[in-house]
């Protein structure tokens, strides 16, 4: 985890986890594979788990079986210094992959293009004159459909109200002659949670997908007062809530973790992960302190 991100992009795959995130790492610039652990006797099996950074932004990425399936409602905004490294990246990512919107000039952008890369995971790429060579800047973002249009802009002041350090960006909206989309929607916006940008948009148009746990966002949590905040402020559906997942009003889903849980899976021995990882499964909210006593063996 880099020091500065709060919040963490957890990408769940089938059984590729390793094999994406060495894919990713080798294609992004200034990229790195942080840690890899195994969480044994899980009810998926043994799980790989990896955290890895491209750009310096951090990823972690888990095989837990294939319970979920990745979808372009959350996809990544990549912007680059130049059109040829959008290029660079395009060739790569587009390998085996599915164009969602081909590499091309737009009126929003000069050279843009949106794929869907082999391993499911979705990819905006775009030219910008702001970034800085050889680094590009990378943005979680969110495609309101289906019930979600039309809440965009709520969900905005929404989590810029449950996170600290937070504000809205920019809103761009529909104007009319836009239909099915609606005068005064979100067409795109950003907003900054814990000081870390993300997008958005809405879309009336008929999509056949919606946010699910292929991807969800850890937020790391200094102490149990701060665990227990986010979770009364985000969990929205009591059904959905196990090992510290949860899912909020949206059906984003977010896991809320100790920051002490990376040393306690990445750098404790195997039988101090064991422990751990029963100890968790057996939690909705995490509890903090008897985690640290499953580490501990107290």
């Amino acid at each position: 985890m880099t020091a500065s991100q709060k919040i963490i992009p957890h990408i769940w795959f089938d059984k590729e986890a390793v094999a994406a995130s060495e894919f990713y790492v080798a294609t992004f610039p200034a990229s790195r594979i942080v840690g890899t652990t195994i969480l044994r006797d899980t009810p998926s099996g043994d799980c790989d788990v990896v955290s890895f950074t491209l750009a310096g932004y951090a990823f972690q990425a888990i095989s837990a079986g294939p319970l979920f399936k990745l979808n372009p409602a959350i996809s990544f905004a990549v912007n680059c210094a130049t059109a040829d490294e959008v290029d660079a990246l395009w060739e790569k990512l587009a390998q085996g992959g599915q164009a969602l919107m081909p590499l091309d000039a737009y009126p929003f952008n000069p050279r843009f293009g949106w794929v869907q890369d082999r391993f499911g995971v979705s990819w905006q790429l775009a030219a910008s004159a702001a970034e800085t060579p050889g680094k590009p800047s990378i943005t979680p973002s969110l495609l309101f459909v289906g019930p979600n249009c039309g809440k965009a802009e709520e969900a905005i002041h929404f989590y810029t109200s449950v996170f600290r350090d937070s504000a809205v960006g920019h809103i761009l909206r529909y104007g009319p002659g836009q239909a099915p989309e609606q005068e005064g929607a979100v067409m795109y916006a950003d907003f900054f949670l814990a000081g870390q940008r993300f997008a958005i948009g809405e879309s009336a148009l008929p999509h056949v997908f919606a946010f699910n746990e292929a991807i969800s966002f850890i937020v790391n949590c200094e102490d149990q007062e701060e665990i227990d905040d986010y979770w009364e402020r985000l969990s929205a559906d009591p059904e959905a809530e196990m090992c510290g997942w949860l899912k909020d009003r949206y059906g984003l889903s977010w896991q809320i973790v100790p920051a002490a849980m990376e040393v306690m899976l990445y750098s404790g021995a195997p039988a101090q992960v064991a422990r751990v990882t029963q100890a968790f499964l057996s939690m909705k909210k995490l509890d903090l302190a008897a985690l640290q006593s499953a580490y501990a063996d107290t």
